[in-house]
């Protein structure tokens, strides 16, 4: 039973009854897909064995690690790459939504072949750089934006923006929350909990090599413990950056009123409140998450979905704090930032990410949710559903994920079985075992039909 309410713009089915998984089916599925996997995938292992001598894991992004090794792909297009042993792939994870529009997508070739025509890069102002930035604002509904390279640039230039404008230093974070790899950031991303300390006001856990500065950290969904730490503390805290819907966990949403009631607090305690939307953004809907959710944060950061698959990201909000950009009291530098290439991603994206297309991939979303669902609830199974804008992901829990805390508590080796499962089965979704799917602009209903019939598989061999 649902103990608390979700936001009535995210999606979340809990079955009212489920019957618990053999574990040790779960052990022979794993030993059985893992057999299978390294058969399939020689090609990957020699890559691999190939890779690790010039790159650390064999990977340009540690995250994109997985024992034995990872898959290695070759070339994609549209909603499918094809790796090193000509397997074609489903792409359900579309670079976390940098390639929402889909791989080779036609009008970001086509604005960026225009682009080239002109130029690479000027370091010079640009009407290519006002163009771009005037459609952010006017998509988000910020007063002014600055471009950047990386989601971890725009988020470390948003905190800067924050204590410059502020004249405190504190960072406000939920725990288990990732914004980028700038060192306060990665505080408490995944903390051991033997380590965590109480679930309502958690210790902050910080690795050996960061200098995170002054750190605060509690957990999402808890209004009362928010209230606490702002009582405490809120003459020494900045900013509070948080997504508002957590997407480095699966799919976390928030509860019914609880963003809300964080903007309040936020007001209330002379807190700046940041949103990283540098997952959510476009996949949340036309005009990003905080316009879908109705909060409005004072500084928002954007990346991947902003730019067809261009390096690109942004940090903008309210002018009052961008005027400390403006002020030079927080510098932000950068020889490629607005370069014309990302202006040109920019461009793509605008003329695609139309109310109409995104309505459109939503309600494929929907479509596949609402059928994993009836699966759920056909084989009983210690799951639900949870979904917002465009992404979609099954939960190994038979209660809401509300925190970090409950995150931990769910079933990883189920979580590792399907995921592999559907790997071998040609459906790619980000490595680990926070499964989360994206329908992009690139996928349509038989895209749909093969998601939803391989959980239909897994389910059977639960079960079996």
């Amino acid at each position: 039973m649902l103990t608390q309410s979700n936001h009535k713009q995210t999606f979340r089915f809990v079955p009212t009854t489920s019957v618990p998984v053999d574990p040790k089916r779960v052990e022979a599925i794993l030993k059985q897909e893992w057999e299978l996997f390294t058969k399939n995938t020689g090609k990957s292992a020699e890559e691999s064995r190939r890779s690790v001598k010039s790159l650390p894991l064999g990977v340009t992004s540690s995250f994109q690690h997985w024992d034995p090794y990872p898959i290695s792909i070759v070339s994609a297009n549209g909603a499918y790459m094809t790796d090193v042993d000509g397997r074609q792939l489903l792409d359900l994870s579309m670079g976390f939504g940098a390639m929402f529009a889909g791989h080779l997508n036609p009008t970001v070739i086509e604005e960026i072949q225009s682009s080239l025509t002109t130029g690479m890069l000027f370091v010079t102002p640009s009407p290519t750089s006002t163009d771009a930035a005037e459609m952010i604002c006017k998509r988000f509904k910020i007063d002014q934006v600055r471009f950047t390279n990386s989601g971890t640039e725009s988020t470390m230039y948003a905190v800067r923006v924050a204590r410059s404008a502020s004249g405190k230093m504190g960072i406000l974070k939920v725990e288990g929350g990732y914004h980028g790899s700038y060192d306060p950031f990665v505080v408490s991303a995944k903390p051991p909990l033997d380590k965590a300390g109480d679930p309502e006001e958690p210790t902050p856990v910080i690795d050996a090599n960061l200098v995170s500065g002054d750190i605060y950290v509690v957990p999402y969904n808890n209004v009362s413990a928010l209230e606490a730490m702002f009582e405490k503390n809120a003459s020494k805290i900045a900013c509070y950056i948080v997504e508002p819907v957590l997407e480095n966990l699966a799919i976390i949403l928030p509860d019914a009123g609880y963003l809300e009631r964080v903007r309040e607090l936020c007001d209330e305690y002379n807190v700046i409140l940041i949103f990283d939307e540098v997952k959510t953004g476009l996949t949340a809907g036309a005009h990003g998450a905080s316009v879908r959710l109705g909060v409005e944060p004072d500084l928002i950061t954007l990346a991947k979905s902003i730019g067809g698959g261009v390096p690109l990201a942004a940090f903008g909000g309210k002018k009052k704090y961008m005027d400390f950009v403006t002020n030079g009291k927080m510098a932000h530098f950068g020889t490629f930032n607005g370069n014309p290439l990302a202006m040109a991603g920019v461009r793509a994206i605008d003329r695609l990410c139309t109310d109409e297309a995104l309505a459109a991939a939503e309600t494929l979303n929907q479509q596949a949710l609402d059928r994993i669902s009836e699966i759920i609830d056909e084989y009983h199974l210690p799951a639900h559903t949870v979904g917002f804008g465009v992404k979609g992901c099954v939960t190994w829990s038979t209660t809401p994920v509300r925190n970090y805390r409950d995150y931990k508590a769910t079933d990883f080796a189920i979580a590792e079985a399907h995921w592999l499962f559907a790997l071998n089965r040609g459906i790619i979704t980000p490595p680990g075992l926070d499964e989360q799917w994206l329908i992009s602009l690139a996928h349509g209903q038989t895209e749909i039909d093969l998601l939803v019939e391989d959980f239909r598989e897994f389910a059977k061999a639960l079960r079996a």
